[in-house]
């Protein structure tokens, strides 16, 4: 990946909407809720404390992770729709098992 996250930050891919819901109702564009879930693409170095000691992030490359719906600052990359996180605005770490 062409682009290195600062600090507590990292870059995520988000995963698609869902196209149908419970009931098997297919769902057009327009009524798709934003995506809440994504794959991380690549990591900060973590955040950096006062006495200057930097805190390693919980999440890693490859992680699949839910966030809030506006959260971070979505990006166009060669293309490719990405989103700019936060550690702090990770809600969860999904166990894809």
């Amino acid at each position: 990946m062409a682009i290195k996250p600062l600090d507590d930050r990292l870059v995520v891919r988000s995963l698609e909407a869902e196209e149908k819901t419970a009931g098997g109702i297919l769902l057009p564009d327009t009524a798709k809720e934003k995506p809440q879930k994504a794959k991380v693409l690549a990591v900060g170095a973590g955040r950096l404390t006062d006495e200057g000691k930097r805190l390693p992030l919980d999440v890693k490359v490859g992680d699949t992770v839910l966030f809030g719906k506006y959260s971070g600052t979505e990006v166009k990359w060669n293309g490719e729709e990405l989103r700019i996180l936060r550690e702090s605005e990770v809600l969860a770490v999904v166990d894809e098992k």
